[in-house]
């Protein structure tokens, strides 16, 4: 991988970083490239201080970049970012250049990294990018837990569904399958590309997903979906039987009425 020599973060001792969840999907194919300082992940100059690194995923990755500059860059891929959130998941750390720390990771909620290399930065992006989408998604598990908290209680207590509930289930099916494809589409679990190329920053990778808890996170965001899916999939079950039964009965009742009309039928032909 390929890099200009241009890095305007080369003499930073402290550098703030800002993680931005903004959508859905970030159309990173049509991105202007005119500033482009790595390929993979995509990472651009803002001006000339700042970095950013870009996610096709929705998230993008500040470093050193000012209000000013940050407004004016999200301006630029606004149009490309496809089912922008009404509030996007932020993250925000510092970052400080310490050549003389013995182990590079995180020391009292600051990241410490003995050299200024675009690598370096690239490999924190990484994680803060999967770090804010972790955190959107354990919002949105949270949500549907909160909803599915009611049906159970209705269920608990009438041993019956309203069709209201009936309604509410399916939006958690909806979403839990948003959920499902978007979790996979970040693929947290798995390592970046970037670490192909760079084997030496596979420490410094692992030990910033530990300090993070990104597989853990995920591991629990997994089992809650799955959880959240067998409930929901479980009142669908009892609504389509109690739709069942309802139907049963109805027929029974016309076999009834058929049977009294027969019956009355055949009493007003014996009398005449």
């Amino acid at each position: 991988m390929e890099t200009k020599e241009l890095f305007p973060l080369r003499e930073k001792n402290i550098v703030k970083a800002r993680a931005l969840y903004l959508g859905e999907r970030i159309d990173t194919k049509t991105l202007e490239t005119t500033s482009l300082l790595a390929a993979m992940p995509l990472t651009f100059n803002v001006r000339d201080f700042g970095l950013a690194v870009v996610f096709k995923y929705g998230v993008i990755v500040l470093f050193e970049v000012d209000s000013i500059e940050e407004i004016d860059f999200l301006g630029k891929v606004k149009e490309l970012i496809s089912k922008p959130f009404d509030k996007p998941e932020i993250e925000e750390v510092e970052i400080r250049i310490d050549g003389n720390i013995k182990e590079e990771g995180i020391i009292t909620n600051n990241i410490f990294i003995s050299q200024s290399e675009v690598k370096r930065f690239q490999v924190i992006a990484e994680i803060l990018a999967k770090n804010v989408v972790l955190s959107h998604y354990e919002m949105e598990v949270s949500a549907n837990f909160d909803s599915i908290e009611p049906i159970a209680e209705m269920l608990k207590e009438k041993s019956k569904l309203t069709s209201g509930a009936k309604e509410l289930v399916k939006h958690i099916g909806i979403s839990l399958l948003h959920l499902h494809k978007m979790v996979a589409r970040v693929e947290v679990t798995e390592k970046p590309e970037l670490l192909w190329d760079y084997p030496e920053l596979e420490r410094f990778y692992a030990r910033l997903e530990d300090e993070f808890e990104l597989q853990e996170r995920h591991k629990a965001v997994e089992r809650k979906i799955e959880l959240i899916s067998r409930t929901a999939e479980t009142v669908l079950d009892l609504l389509q039987t109690q739709r069942g039964l309802r139907v049963e009965w109805y027929i029974v009742i016309l076999i009834v009425v058929e049977i009294m009309f027969t019956i009355y039928d055949m009493f007003i032909r014996n009398i005449h």
